[in-house]
């Protein structure tokens, strides 16, 4: 008979491999790595051990991550609970963001000293046209005595001086108030979602070029008022268009009036280059005006009260009681008419006049 080899004892003792899960049995000396995937074998352990007699514990890792986490460092210091030593503020206090500034031209720059180039430009204006009421002063008394060589000579530097000058910066302040009305508008169809449908180089040909500056600039104004919805701001800019057409045809008055040479033509046209020049510091005021009534200011920079008018539902109190009569209505009198004539009776008890009429207690009314 031939012997048939028997099986050999299968062992109850297994190391599991951390890396692929696979058990295998241990047969003599422990392994230390998986023969399938050379990960790390665990203690040998019975495979129905409970896992209070294993001496090994599962860990799990996150997928990919072969390494042992570094070591948590032990706390130092209290064991207190974290608690707050005043309120926090990074949730309470809401910083609005700063706006981008970007890089400013010299438009930019020369527009925000609009207010400044409007101010000098009404006062040079004014003092322009003082000095043609002084000139035309002067004419008038050349009529009967002579006039010192030194006071023609101030005069007529005075003249020019200041109408140079006034002329010079209302081309500059004109140029600065085109390129604040381009922002003004910019800001003004921002706030509605829209965008500016005039160009810069449209805002200034229309503001700037002569004849066509009698027109645009008025519209213009108009569509920034609209947007903002404020009746004053409109009524202000129709002001200000009136003036300034104005102002437009004095200037063509006074360069008329210079052509006859009589010398009365010539010192009506002093008193008329005087009046022109005032009613264009005026202007300059106005323009300021408008400019800032766009930004929700008034002509000196303060912040517009806001009227609110809300409908009053509950029915008028007089201020002042009436005067009521102050006697009882037990003692007022009953009048009975009949159809001839009216007999009024007094109530039982009450005196009566010697005629039969009743008598009443005489009342005073004071007023205070």
């Amino acid at each position: 008979m031939s012997s048939v080899p028997r099986s050999p004892a299968r062992s109850q003792v297994v190391q599991p491999c951390a890396r692929c899960g696979a058990r295998w049995a241990v047969q003599g000396t422990p392994l230390h790595w998986c023969p399938r995937c050379r990960g790390v074998l665990l203690s040998p352990a019975p495979v129905d051990a409970p896992p209070a007699r294993r001496n090994y514990r599962w860990v799990a890792r996150p997928p990919g991550r072969r390494k042992s986490p570094a070591p948590v460092p032990r706390r130092s210091g209290s064991w207190e609970t974290p608690h707050y030593t005043r309120i926090p503020r990074w949730g309470l206090r809401d910083v609005p963001p700063r706006p981008a500034v970007g890089p400013t031209g010299r438009l930019d720059r020369l527009a925000a000293r609009v207010p400044l180039l409007l101010t000098v430009t009404a006062g040079l204006f004014f003092a322009a046209g003082l000095a043609e009421l002084g000139r035309y002063g002067i004419l008038l008394r050349n009529r009967t005595r002579l006039i010192e060589p030194w006071l023609l000579a101030l005069s007529d530097a005075l003249v020019y001086t200041t109408a140079l000058a006034a002329l010079l910066l209302a081309l500059v302040s004109a140029v600065a108030v085109v390129g604040r009305l381009a922002d003004l508008r910019r800001a003004a169809y921002a706030r509605a979602g829209q965008r500016d449908p005039r160009s810069p180089l449209m805002l200034a040909l229309g503001c700037l070029v002569p004849v066509a500056n009698l027109l645009w600039p008025g519209v213009f104004l108009t569509e920034v008022a609209r947007r903002r919805a404020d009746p004053r701001l409109l009524r202000a800019v129709r002001i200000w268009w009136g003036v300034w057409i104005v102002n437009a045809l004095m200037v063509f008055g006074a360069l008329l009036w210079r052509l006859p040479d009589s010398l009365q033509a010539e010192a009506d046209g002093v008193l008329w280059t005087a009046v022109t020049d005032l009613i264009a510091a005026g202007v300059a005021v106005l323009t300021l005006w408008v400019m800032r009534g766009c930004e929700g200011l008034d002509v000196l920079g303060r912040p517009q009260a806001t009227h609110r008018w809300t409908v009053a539902t509950a029915p008028a109190e007089p201020v002042i009681e009436p005067v009521r009569p102050g006697g009882s209505a037990e003692r007022a009198p009953r009048a009975t008419v009949g159809n001839d004539e009216a007999t009024v009776s007094a109530p039982a008890g009450e005196p009566q006049n010697p005629d039969g009429s009743p008598e009443f207690e005489h009342e005073e009314v004071l007023a205070k």
